[in-house]
Formats: structure tokens, C-alpha cells, sequence
């Protein structure tokens, strides 16, 4: 079942990657026509006011220890106890994949293959996180894939509703938590929620001093535009604490320019136009901001590419460069499995090339924000 399973994602995949081939060859209409659900959008019910409070509405939260994919490690990773554990609060990326134009603007909550695929993003990506805290994932109404391929008023609003989800699900996170350090992560549409949430639900709010850390990788972030309405500042250095992460991965020769596209397209979270500024970019070997570091220096990548196998890290064979860009370089494109991206790029590896750097950055970050509240 297991193999069975992989080879339907894959599959999917697949589909996904020929559709966005098929953009840059034949262009946005064609592919609207493949990715772009149909119907009507029809704006969501809203859920309970304590949906939340359900284990079932969560992929991974401490109480969850039977199949909890936050709790999985790669063979061979055995971390001491931290002595003071964070709260961390992962957004899964997109697993609602579809090529079928009567797809719905948003996934249900009940729909098997994506709530699969999304079990999968969290066991190779949130778990990264498992040494410095207790994980939280929750379930939410994810934008389909498509949206991020059309212009169309009901794009945004799925997006919207998304959020919804996920604001609510952070505020009983934040309810649960109520003295812990925290971590904010996530990956593509889950750093795209995440941005909104440090906009709306924690800049200029008490539960912004607790804030250890954030991820957000694999969404474009505007220095100029974005980090003043976000309420913290860009990681300049691994010893920082209380600032934000975030890179985009291509190998050589790199084709980033959808993504600069898109970045330059719209107004940034200060209302100001992201166009002409600069995209954040954190070095994940060094933890800096810019700067570049040796293949040696890195400290893992996860490697799930034989399903015969189980996942486990090797070191040593990626680099890393921020771009002028904005983008990182990861040198000559590295084989971890067909799900590499137009353009050499590597979004869907943005955690896995980075894996046991990324665990090591939590940990001293973590440390580093106890240090200070503690006035040492």
C-alpha cells in the first residue's frame, strides 16, 4: 500500500510539473485550463468556533502519539533532551494537487489523497523541528494548487479562506501555549498564511515577545515591502534570535524569473509595491542573511528518493549562495528524486536540502532567545 501510494503522488507530481511545462511553453491560458478549478467559488462555512480544540483537527500536536509524523527522525539522528522545550507551529505547503478543471477552489477536510500527501510534506519537512519543542499542525481548507496559476477574484478568496482556517487554528495553538517559547514554520502556502498571521495576529501583540523564531521558506519576502509590517526583522546571523528565515532553492543554471515575477507584481504587506526592492534571503548552512557557504559545511540532506529504503541524511553534498537575486543557489542541480521544478527549481526541497542545518539553527536560535529572557 505504502509503494502504491508513493507511485499515486508521484504521479500527481508529475502531472503538475508537465502542466507547468506546458506554461512556459504554450502559456497561462492553456494551463488554466489543466490547473484552474471551474465551478463557482462559494465561500466556506465557517468552522466551529472550537474545531480546534479536537485532536482530530490536527496532523500533529503532543497529545497525537500514535502515527504522528512531526515524531519521525531519519535513521541514525539521535538529539539530546532540550532543556527547556518551544512550541512550534508548522503550515504545511499545498497538497490539494489537481489537474481536473472540476476541482474545487478548496480542499474538504475529509478528502484522503491530500491529507496523505500533507502527512508526507510534515514527517520530511515539520520534523525537522522535533528537537527543540512539541510540534502543531493543524488540518486546514488549503487553496488548490491552481490558484497560484490565474488572477481571478476567486483565487484570492480561496486563499482567504485558507487563512481563516489557519488563524484559527493558531489562535488555539497560542491558547494551549500560553508561556512557551514559540516557533512559527511552514513551506509555500503554508509561509504564505504564515507572513498574514505575523501581520495580523502577532506584530504590535503581546504574544510577539515570544516568538523565538520564524521559517518562512519557500515564499518570496520583501525586505523593503514586507519585514516592516511583519513585526521582526531578518535573521542576520545564526546567534540571532526573535527574527525571520526564509530562501528559495534553485540549482544552476537557475530560471527564477516566474518567481521575480510574481514577487515584483504585487503591493507588499506595507501596502508598499514589492517591485525594485529586495528579496530576503537566509543563508540555511550559515544562518545569515546573504553570504555563501561550502558543500562541506552542510550537515545533511535528506535523501528519500528509494522508497526500499528509509530517508536518511548525507552530508556534504550541497552548497548554498544567496543570489543578488534573491534566491539561493545550491550549486550544480543534485538528484533527491523527478520533483524538481522548470528552471532548476528545487521549492519542493527547500527543507529536505538543508535538513540537519535547519534542525541545528532551531536549536541555537532556541537557545539563544532563552538566553535573552533570561538576561543572560
Amino acid at each position: 500500500m505504502a509503494r502504491k501510494f508513493l507511485y499515486v503522488i508521484a504521479g500527481l507530481i508529475v502531472l503538475v510539473i508537465a502542466a507547468l511545462l506546458v506554461y512556459r511553453i504554450w502559456g497561462l491560458e492553456l494551463i488554466r485550463a489543466v490547473m484552474v478549478p471551474r465551478e463557482a467559488f462559494a465561500p466556506l462555512s465557517p468552522l466551529p468556533a472550537n474545531a480546534y480544540d479536537d485532536p482530530k483537527m490536527w496532523i500533529a500536536r503532543p497529545d497525537i502519539t500514535k502515527d504522528n509524523p512531526a515524531l519521525w527522525t531519519p535513521q541514525g539522528v539521535k538529539d539530546a533532551p532540550a532543556a527547556k522545550k518551544a512550541a512550534v507551529f508548522f503550515i504545511h505547503p499545498t497538497s490539494y494537487i489537481t489537474t481536473l478543471g472540476d476541482a474545487h477552489w478548496n480542499m474538504r477536510l475529509d478528502d484522503p489523497e491530500s491529507l496523505k500527501l500533507a502527512r508526507r510534506f510534515v514527517q520530511g519537512q515539520a520534523s525537522t523541528f522535533n528537537a527543540v519543542g512539541d510540534i502543531w499542525v493543524p488540518r486546514y481548507r488549503q487553496a488548490n494548487f491552481g490558484v497560484f496559476f490565474t488572477d481571478k477574484p476567486a483565487a484570492e478568496a480561496a486563499l482567504d479562506a485558507a487563512y481563516s482556517d489557519v488563524a484559527q487554528a493558531f489562535a488555539a495553538f497560542v491558547r494551549a501555549n500560553p508561556d512557551e517559547p514559540l516557533i512559527l514554520a511552514g513551506h509555500s502556502q503554508g509561509s504564505r498564511h504564515l507572513l498574514r498571521l505575523l501581520r495580523d495576529q502577532v506584530a504590535g501583540k503581546p504574544v510577539a515577545d515570544r516568538i523565538a523564531a520564524v521559517y518562512a521558506v519557500g515564499w518570496p519576502i520583501s525586505v523593503e515591502a514586507d519585514l516592516p509590517a511583519l513585526g521582526l526583522p531578518a535573521c542576520a546571523r545564526r546567534e540571532q534570535a526573535h527574527c525571520i528565515v526564509s530562501w528559495q532553492s534553485y540549482a544552476e543554471p537557475a530560471d527564477p524569473s516566474g518567481v521575480l515575477e510574481v514577487f515584483g507584481r504585487a503591493n507588499g504587506y506595507t501596502g508598499k509595491p514589492r517591485k525594485g526592492t529586495h528579496m530576503l534571503c537566509t543563508n540555511p548552512i550559515t544562518g545569515a542573511f546573504n553570504g555563501s557557504a561550502p558543500a562541506t559545511a552542510n550537515l545533511g540532506t535528506l535523501d528519500s528518493r528509494n522508497d526500499k529504503k528509509p530517508p536518511h541524511l548525507i552530508t556534504g553534498i550541497v552548497p548554498a549562495r544567496c543570489d543578488t537575486s534573491g534566491v539561493l543557489m545550491i550549486g550544480e542541480p543534485v538528484d533527491l528524486g523527478p520533483f524538481t521544478l522548470p528552471g532548476n527549481n528545487y521549492h519542493v526541497y527547500d527543507y529536505s536540502l538543508f535538513w540537519a542545518n535547519v534542525r541545528q539553527d532551531a536549536k541555537v536560535r532556541l537557545a539563544t532567545f532563552l538566553k535573552q529572557e533570561n538576561g543572560t
